[in-house]
């Protein structure tokens, strides 16, 4: 059981990524998604990091907050590019 407190930095470190703030940001800024795939089915995850996300959003569970959150991040630049904002 994961006792982590649900942070972007925890959700990091539980995917196995760097977690300090310059790589989450470099992630985030290189790891853009199209507006129609999900987070979940980004190419970039293996199965555990997939699974872990797909999970957590389907449960409504703790992490489900800064899943969403890394999720809005993930598709920041979709947004744009359809609301014009580009």
């Amino acid at each position: 059981m994961n006792t982590a407190e649900p942070r972007m930095t925890n959700l990091f470190l539980q995917l196995g990524l760097d977690a300090g703030e310059p790589a989450i940001a470099e992630f985030i800024r290189t790891h853009q998604l199209p507006a129609d795939v999900k987070i979940a089915d980004a190419s970039y995850w293996n199965e555990s990091q997939r699974q872990f996300l797909a999970e957590q959003i389907q449960a409504d569970a703790p992490w489900a907050m800064i899943v969403d959150q890394l999720n809005e991040s993930l598709h920041e630049d979709a947004v744009k590019a359809r609301s014009g904002l580009d």
